[in-house]
């Protein structure tokens, strides 16, 4: 039987619809209907259970979503019905989503066995919320097998169905003018899995999503080399079992781990126009949620420098996660609880695809570089989280959400995508070193050029200047320049104090 999760209740007053056009919201997701958990959820309490039954053999892994048993499924037949759930004008507005770009990247879900309604059930997602279509016909949209070819294709999987339907829906949520491709493995063993992360790379995928998990195990080392490859982005859930039971991949040192967090929305405040600007507030997935800790074998790698743990740390950054706050999804494939239409899923299921598609929509990833790592080189671009536990470890940021890094929430939540790609290399400054400075001090000194008043702040505009015309022109056009400079100086009324403002020209000035 089915374990059933008990989650956090969630006030009332934050739980609320988004039935308002988001400021900066794109005309295509204008008029999708209203999202968002559905109003007086909170006076209920949340329940959930695992959509993928613990695999009865050690190498098999499992899918990390949750799906709510408390919210019923909802149709498509009722006219203007929001769908249970946060929708995707709600994840651009939570992350403040530049969506108009990702046209022209793929991003790849990995998962187990068959979803046989995958496209028709993207169409209806779609449709619904008010995306552009993503069909085969297009070319958006594309499902293979782990060897590449549309046929055949692996049994169905009522539960890994369902899996894959939140991943490609949560895809089209933060990057809608992505293509994707769902990569069916075999079976849900960690080899026919790897096989299918493998094909997806070859077919040109820069960004990987893979929702599943395992626990980890010291043989998993040998297996590093599957995400050992520049320039791709490989995105893995951080697990659904708390502190400190973090999953592999999401621990491979090669992967962004992605963590979850509870995602609740305030009261929309008018600004000048007249626009609805939601407020969004993140706090840490609590209790026995996202999987957070320190691996017990990965190396650690470079660009992480908390002293807590020696080796790897899980998680890189978060996104909504918490099924309490949960996220749309739809299918007509019947899920383990025998449910379609739309539902309300979480898990850090749906934070993995999320922030693939969020990594598409900040560009390729430099070809030697390890995507992974650019977070920590732009923290300023992702919100702190600052508050919840995934467990119990004494306050400690191992478990514990709290200012700059922390292991649940990672860097924590993306604030656009400028952190998710190559940090830009500093801007050359023609500001002068002290040795130049002192330089044309001594220099002003030797010609009497000083005064008692600041001869450093004189000495500091001179070789301001020089170092900024430096290698770009000859001496005789820099003379030229300081005279013509010295002319106009001495031919402006001056007071005691210095240059007099002058009044701008066609302006009454009385007196």
């Amino acid at each position: 039987m089915r374990s059933i999760r008990i989650l956090c209740t969630v006030p009332g007053a934050i739980l609320l619809a988004a039935g308002l056009v988001i400021s900066g919201m794109p005309a295509y997701g204008v008029g999708a209907g209203r999202t968002g958990p559905e109003p007086g959820a909170a006076a209920r309490e949340p329940t959930s259970v695992p959509v993928c039954d613990e695999p009865p053999e050690p190498e098999r892994a499992r899918c990390q979503s949750l799906l709510r048993t408390d919210v019923a499924a909802s149709g498509t037949s009722r006219s203007g019905a929001r769908p249970p759930g946060y929708g995707p004008p709600d994840i651009w507005s939570a992350y403040q989503l530049p969506i108009r770009r990702g046209r022209g990247q793929t991003v790849a879900v990995v998962v187990a066995f068959d979803y046989p309604t995958a496209e028709r059930d993207l169409g209806v997602y779609r449709r619904t919320f008010g995306l552009p279509p993503c069909t085969t016909a297009d070319g958006c949209f594309r499902k293979i097998n782990q060897n590449g070819a549309t046929r055949p294709l692996p049994p169905v999987d009522a539960g890994w169905a369902l899996e894959a339907a939140i991943d490609i829906e949560a895809v089209s949520s933060s990057c809608p003018e992505c293509g994707i491709l769902l990569v069916e493995a075999a079976s849900d063993t960690i080899a026919d899995l790897l096989t299918a992360v493998d094909q997806a790379r070859l077919q040109g995928a820069k960004f990987i999503s893979m929702s599943w998990g395992h626990t980890e195990s010291s043989g998993q080392r040998l297996l590093e080399s599957r995400f050992d490859h520049p320039g791709i982005a490989f995105v893995a859930a951080s697990g659904a079992g708390g502190f400190p039971a973090p999953l592999w991949p999401a621990t491979s040192p090669h992967v962004t781990a992605a963590g979850g967090t509870k995602l609740v929305r305030f009261d929309p405040t008018f600004g000048s126009r007249g626009r609805a600007r939601p407020s969004w507030v993140e706090t840490a997935w609590t209790g026995s949620g996202s999987g957070s800790g320190c691996s017990r074998f990965q190396e650690k790698p470079a660009f992480q420098t908390d002293p807590g743990c020696s080796r790897r740390a899980v998680a890189d950054l978060a996104a909504v996660g918490d099924p309490a706050t949960g996220f749309s999804t739809y299918t007509t494939t019947p899920t383990p609880t025998g449910s379609t239409g739309f539902l309300v899923a979480g898990g850090t299921s749906v934070s993995a695809p999320l922030i693939a598609g969020m990594y598409a929509l900040a560009g390729t990833p430099g070809a030697a570089d390890s995507p992974n790592s650019y977070p920590y080189a732009t923290r300023q671009a992702f919100k702190d989280i600052v508050s919840g536990s995934t467990g119990s470890c004494g306050d400690s940021y191992l478990c514990t959400a709290r200012p700059g890094y922390d292991v649940p929430t990672g860097v924590g939540a993306p604030r656009g995508v400028h952190g998710l790609r190559a940090p830009e290399p500093p801007k050359p400054s023609n500001e002068p070193d002290q040795h130049t400075i002192w330089q044309a001090i001594k220099k002003a000194e030797k010609n009497g050029q000083h005064s008692a008043k600041g001869p450093k702040k004189h000495a500091w505009q001179r070789a301001r200047g020089a170092r900024g015309r430096e290698g770009r022109e000859g001496r005789e056009g820099r003379e030229g320049r300081e005279q013509a400079g010295r002319g106009r100086e001495e031919a402006r009324p001056r007071t005691a104090r210095g240059l007099k403002r002058q009044p701008p020209a066609g302006r009454f000035h009385p007196g």
